[in-house]
């Protein structure tokens, strides 16, 4: 199988996923708690999951998802679908338009492949490796930037509204709050921001497709203790996430991460 069919196959998994979210209304529609911390999910959650597993998977390929129960099972598989069915669902709740549905392709640990469909904002953000990254069909590219002077840095929205980043209010980088984290690691792929990050844990399935752009896009991921992100394991929850370029990572890693502790 080429990377052009599984590119071919994560389009085509957006695309229907986002139909069948289509009839429920941003803004006003029901939904449930899902965990103590009243994470929501809906029923277009449901609906884009299914469409998702019924497209993506083949014989032998594995499955994780934020609303599909775990297996070990994909654990036994080389390459497995890592997918978001609507990731920023609080947003989609408060009619933010900051949520997207988020796919990627993970090979022995490492995101190969990805799509996310921002439906509010008609963005198709599409890559793998070896084709680089498309924005509804055209080349994009991060933006490259070296250094954090003049840098826009896209923060968790809730993160914000905590305060969190009140810390970097002396910094030489511009943040914006923003919502969905795979909605983020898109616009960062796309060079719309310079960077992104959070210090605190993030499933794999929040970040797998962005993970696949960014690195199709030229920009680097990495933890804060400096180690890379290793995708498809046992426990799929990652510690913290960076995304931007090599040298605005280190910066921020030299200079400012001692604020963010």
């Amino acid at each position: 199988m080429s990377r052009l069919d599984d590119l071919t196959r994560i389009r085509d998994a957006l695309l229907a996923a986002a139909a069948a979210i289509s009839p429920f209304t941003p803004g006003a529609v029901a939904y449930d708690e899902k965990s103590k911390r009243g994470d929501p999910v809906t029923a277009a959650d449901l609906a884009a999951n299914k469409v998702l597993h019924d497209l993506l998977p083949s014989p032998g390929e594995g499955w994780l998802s934020e609303e599909t129960a775990d297996s070990p099972e994909r654990l036994k598989s080389r390459r497995v679908w890592v997918v978001d069915p609507l990731d920023g669902t609080r947003e989609f709740v408060d009619g933010i338009p900051e949520w997207c549905i988020s796919v990627g392709l993970v090979e022995d640990g490492v995101p190969v492949a990805g799509g996310i469909l921002s439906p509010p904002n008609d963005q198709l953000i599409l890559g793998s490796l070896e084709s680089g990254v498309t924005l509804n069909g055209k080349p994009i590219r991060a933006s490259g930037r070296e250094t954090l002077e003049g840098a826009v840095i896209l923060a968790s929205r809730s993160e914000w509204k905590r305060g969190e980043w009140d810390r970097f209010k002396d910094a030489p980088f511009t943040v914006k709050p923003c919502g969905s984290v795979a909605f983020k690691l898109g616009q960062v792929a796309s060079g719309s921001a310079d960077g992104t990050w959070t210090l605190v844990p993030k499933h794999e399935w929040d970040v797998a497709g962005g993970a696949a752009l960014i690195l199709a896009s030229g920009g680097r991921l990495l933890h804060a203790d400096g180690t890379r992100p290793a995708f498809n394991q046992p426990r799929p929850k990652l510690p913290n996430f960076l995304a931007a370029s090599g040298g605005l990572l280190r910066e921020f890693r030299e200079n400012w991460m001692d604020r963010s502790s």
